[in-house]
């Protein structure tokens, strides 16, 4: 979720809490994330928080609050609404509603929070959540003394996450082998091992796109209950997306509509496809019925019955007969039964589905996707570009910054074509680079007559930015990044990670240091050599990285014993594969020694110089810090 306060500070009435409920409430609405609402959305947002606001009232509200005149309410319009209408009553439902909606329970501060604070968990998420682990994870003989986790147990759930254990297992059940088994500690835990599972999880979880700002090892440990619940859906939500694409799916191609190409599709984020995913199946059922979100729309769970009937195998019984029952809690209760008969009743209750819980809906929907998607490929041969390895690594690292007011990115091209990411990630790297004020274009200008040359303007600024941080750009313009040109934007994209690598790496080392590659390569010898380790390093090119030896024996000299060398094979000549063994083995206990990788094993086998240079400069900050 963006940063609630961002954009609302002139709003001095909302305080914080409710500006936090209220940005929920927003973001619940804007489906595909370009922080916009319909205004026609303004009824059913109004609805999420309790109350039903007559039609000439919302007429009045918003011809008075859509300044542009574009049909849409942006963030700032929203924030004018509430606050505007703060002595009246309708505006005092809503705050009221919102606030104390029931299901949410309110925490005081904690550590990670100033003391007097409150913060909010759903009581259904962690239901949902708790119950998931238990299918998931029942199998596992690692996890057999910490479930089943008993979800109607108030603090159940946050107790059995203590140990690390169990967020390094769902890690990877949503992406498969980030982390290496043998990294986990599993026997004998004490607060020091249970701690290094936490802060292994933690990093991990970076490495596939989570962003855990103000999450630290202490408050999972803790139970801190907002951190974790958290936490645990976004990992959750990247498995759930995971296999939401062409590549997987080609089917895909018949949510096309006319005049669109797979290009149109690819740029579409995984809520948008699968809210044309239902809408195609109610098509095909005769249905007039179209829904627009995951939360009013699908109260009456009429959508869910027609689709669980399009999509379901003919042989297992689902029909239509639950539309004929009024009460909508029981109709939710005989779809959710229809569900459990392709075993896919997981993530919502009957309550969460008349409440229109949009989080735990689509859940539902992603896994109903995952399992039956009901799109047959016709033969039809269909070319799908699959997202490279260094996009992915590029992608799940800007993720997992926590950029203020920046969705999920889904892809690295279409999706910065405006020019804020790469602006936002400039403030990261040097703060106070970017002039937001007079240089930088905003929504909803993107939006009128002339947008598109608002983006170009922005790329056009990002690539003065970088040729003011000696950047090598020659032949690249904003034009280039703003029509999603793969080799210039990757290009760009490279030198601003390598930038804020080393930043925090001059930051913590106190240097001005210009050959940073040469400093690195000094150190890891000298660190190395002071360990007694035989291994060597002479560049990030060297051959001898393919079988991670040089990475394994510096992660034991920064962190003397943690290596268990049982697990390293230092033979002359290794195997592709017990090369990658030992590459797996390295990151994920790079990872546990606190290390922020993004690389993958991957990248070490085949000596990506330029991966292998963040590698190492990570684990020189991690050194320098112990």
């Amino acid at each position: 979720m963006s940063n609630p306060r961002a954009g609302g500070r002139k709003f001095q009435s909302i305080s914080d809490d409710l500006m936090t409920d209220l940005r929920g409430a927003f973001d619940e609405f804007d489906i595909n994330k370009d922080e916009l609402i319909d205004i026609k959305e303004l009824g059913n947002l109004f609805k999420s928080g309790g109350i039903d606001v007559p039609g000439y009232k919302l007429r009045e509200i918003i011809k008075e609050m859509d300044k542009d005149q574009d049909g849409k309410l942006n963030w700032l319009e929203f924030c004018s609404i509430v606050n505007d209408l703060k002595d009246k009553e309708v505006a005092l439902t809503f705050k009221k509603s919102v606030t104390t909606r029931e299901g949410i329970q309110r925490k005081g501060g904690t550590s990670s929070s100033a003391e007097g604070t409150t913060h909010s968990f759903s009581n259904e998420e962690k239901h949902a959540f708790a119950e998931w682990i238990n299918t998931q994870l029942a199998k596992d003989p690692d996890c057999k003394d910490l479930l089943p986790i008993d979800p109607e147990s108030e603090s159940d759930l946050f107790d059995k996450v203590n140990n690390g254990i169990i967020f390094c297992k769902i890690i990877n059940l949503s992406s498969p082998d980030t982390i290496d088994e043998r990294a986990i500690n599993k026997k004998k835990l004490n607060i020091y091992k249970a701690t290094e599972n936490q802060v292994l999880a933690i990093n991990s979880a970076n490495s596939i796109g989570c962003s855990t700002v103000n999450i630290g090892p202490d408050d999972l440990m803790k139970g801190t209950q907002h951190l974790v619940l958290g936490l645990m859906w976004q990992i959750i939500r990247i498995g759930l997306f995971a296999n939401i694409d062409l590549v997987h799916n080609p089917g895909l191609y018949k949510l096309l509509r006319d005049g669109e190409e797979l290009a149109d599709l690819m740029k579409l984020s995984p809520e948008e496809i699968l809210l044309r995913w239902v809408n195609y199946h109610l098509a095909n059922s005769g249905s007039d019925k179209r829904i627009t979100n995951f939360g009013q729309d699908i109260h009456d769970s009429e959508a869910y019955i027609l689709l669980l009937n399009q999509i379901a195998p003919k042989d297992v019984g689902i029909t239509c007969s639950a539309l004929s029952e009024p009460d909508l809690k029981n109709r939710a209760e005989k779809m959710l039964q229809n569900a459990d008969k392709i075993h896919c009743r997981e993530f919502v209750s009957p309550s969460d589905v008349v409440k229109g819980n949009t989080k735990l809906n689509l859940a539902f929907v992603a896994n109903l996707f995952n399992n039956y998607p009901g799109l047959e490929c016709d033969d039809l041969e269909i070319e799908v570009i699959e997202e490279t390895r260094e996009e992915k690594t590029f992608r799940n690292w800007i993720n997992s910054l926590g950029l203020k007011d920046t969705p999920f990115l889904n892809n690295l091209y279409s999706e910065m074509n405006n020019g804020l990411i790469l602006l936002k990630l400039y403030d990261c790297v040097k703060p106070g680079i970017v002039d937001w004020d007079k240089r930088v274009n905003h929504p909803p200008s993107f939006n009128k007559l002339g947008g598109n040359m608002k983006k170009i303007e922005n790329c056009n600024y990002a690539i003065e930015l970088g040729q003011k941080m000696n950047f090598s750009l020659v032949g690249i313009d904003g034009n280039d990044i703003n029509q999603g040109n793969q080799t210039f934007t990757l290009a760009l994209v490279w030198q601003i990670m390598r930038a804020y690598t080393l930043s925090l790496l001059q930051k913590i080392a106190g240097t001005e240091e210009k050959d940073m590659e040469k400093y690195i390569i000094n150190w890891v010898n000298e660190k190395l050599q002071s360990a007694e380790k035989t291994s060597t390093l002479t560049s990030f090119k060297d051959s001898s990285i393919a079988n991670s030896v040089v990475v394994i024996d510096l992660i034991d000299a920064i962190s003397p014993g943690i290596i268990n060398y049982q697990y390293v094979l230092k033979a002359d000549s290794l195997s592709p594969s017990e090369r990658l063994e030992n590459a797996k083995y390295a990151i994920s206990m790079g990872r546990r020694i606190g290390a922020r990788l993004y690389a993958l094993p991957e990248d070490l086998v085949e000596v990506k110089h330029k991966m292998i240079l963040t590698v190492f400069a990570c684990l020189m900050v991690r050194g320098l810090q112990k």
